[in-house]
């Protein structure tokens, strides 16, 4: 089967978000309740074993502090910490700070030029998405997107593959018609759960990952000037990802 369309993991994928962005948004989101938790560098690497912000709250109080009794309506709780959180990351995606990792724009580009579908798979908020996107794509950014399946849309998250087989769905798609980008260890077992040959780019947090299964491992999709290192699998010789090197993995792996 041909390949008609790019799934696209956000956080780590097309943006390097988590350590600059989402981290800082959950901190100052936690000052501004009053809050003395403070997720550094390092714990916050820890924590991104559990997708979903509000998911992510729940484990670091379950999992750190014990010591810290929530109101009787936890979960309102959280959610407003998240909201506020979402607040803080978007305002911040306003100020220009987090750019598309290196190869983004010009493979979406491409991608666009030669009538791939492009659709997004992630479990992030949507109002995340939509900020990243019309912040670095421009504000027709969303619409380069077929399908945005982002947050609480399904309700088992990544690593479970719902994220995508609801994407699929609403594409009409076979996943034999598809690749997926990731980042992650939990992005892949989701990528992988939907049939989807997978190409991860790495980030700082995810390097060590288990990527077994993946279609190729790099450290970015690079550019001409920029060219990638390949981690695991064999790029037959290209330095960037374009179209044709997504065609051939794509071919390779059905």
């Amino acid at each position: 089967m041909p390949l008609e369309a790019l799934l696209f993991d956000v956080d780590g994928t097309l943006a390097d978000t988590e350590r600059d962005g989402h981290r800082v948004a959950f901190n100052q989101a936690f000052a501004e309740a009053g809050l003395d938790w403070e997720w550094s560098v390092d714990l916050y690497g820890e924590l991104l074993s559990v997708t979903g912000g509000k998911e992510r709250i729940r484990h670091y109080l379950d999992a750190y502090r014990p010591d810290v009794t929530l109101p009787a309506n936890a979960d309102e709780f959280i959610r407003g910490l998240h909201q506020a959180k979402t607040r803080f990351y978007t305002e911040g995606l306003a100020g220009g700070t987090i750019p598309l990792r290196p190869g983004v724009r010009r493979l979406l580009d491409e991608a666009r030029d030669q009538g791939l579908r492009l659709a997004i798979a992630t479990t992030t908020t949507p109002e995340n998405v939509t900020a990243l996107l019309e912040n670095t794509l421009g504000q027709d950014g969303p619409s380069w997107f077929e399908v945005i399946a982002a947050g609480d849309v399904v309700p088992a998250k990544k690593p479970a593959p719902d994220i995508y087989f609801y994407a699929l769905e609403k594409m009409g798609l076979a996943p034999q018609r598809c690749l997926a980008f990731e980042d992650s260890g939990n992005g892949i077992r989701s990528s992988l759960g939907a049939n989807l040959a997978t190409l991860i780019t790495v980030n700082g947090y995810t390097r060590d990952h288990d990527f077994s299964g993946a279609a190729l491992v790099l450290d970015q999709l690079g550019e001409p000037d920029q060219p990638f290192a390949v981690l695991a699998g064999d790029s037959g010789g290209a330095r960037y990802v374009d179209v044709g090197l997504l065609r051939r993995i794509h071919e390779a792996a059905a």
